[in-house]
């Protein structure tokens, strides 16, 4: 990636993450990575292909947290729980605005449009890696397992920047730990 490529990106993220993807005007992030306008259609054609760009980088980003996690831990159930405590470490975070994906879903609705792709197929690849974490541990249903775990980390990033985080996460973790036990094979008789 190009210096200028990667200021517009660096740029691009810290604006819209920190005001929202409407809010952001391409001038703004021209100005804040210290580029030209005909740099940044020279990497970014529309305003679409930067908004996009951010969240591939944010979706690359988070994949790779996952990869880490997946890699660290012995158990299936184990890199469940490193991925929820990954969640909530970014809760806590200074200037946490929520989830990225969320927030542009909401600003983008339109689901042929490409910044509502972007944020489906980071879903899909996130509900598809949590199904194969729970298919790994057991579970006698991993899918609604999984569907049940995005569910807890979509409310637990909604709330997470409207309030106190801790309870939040606490909360958070609780329903993880609920579900890792809930309806195990060795629990069933099965």
């Amino acid at each position: 990636m190009s210096e200028a490529r990667a200021r517009l990106l660096n740029a691009a993220t810290e604006l819209f993450y920190a005001e929202g993807l409407h809010a952001v005007g391409v001038d703004r992030v021209i100005a804040h990575a210290q580029v030209t306008r005909a740099t940044l259609y020279r990497h970014f054609p529309s305003k679409d292909d930067l908004l996009v760009a951010y969240l591939t980088q944010a979706d690359e980003a988070f994949r790779a947290r996952v990869d880490e996690a997946r890699a660290a831990e012995r158990s299936s159930a184990d890199a469940v729980r490193t991925v929820g405590r990954t969640i909530t470490g970014d809760i806590q975070n200074s200037g946490f605005r929520g989830c990225a994906f969320l927030n542009a879903a909401a600003e983008y609705p339109d689901p042929s449009h490409p910044v509502h792709l972007a944020v489906l197929a980071h879903r899909q690849w996130f509900l598809d890696t949590m199904t194969e974490l729970f298919s790994g541990i057991g579970k006698i249903d991993p899918e609604p397992a999984a569907r049940h775990f995005v569910m807890l980390r979509d409310g637990a990033m909604t709330a997470g920047c409207l309030t106190d985080p801790q309870p939040i996460c606490e909360t958070f973790l609780r329903g993880l730990e609920g579900l890792l036990t809930f309806r195990s094979r060795e629990k069933s008789g099965s």
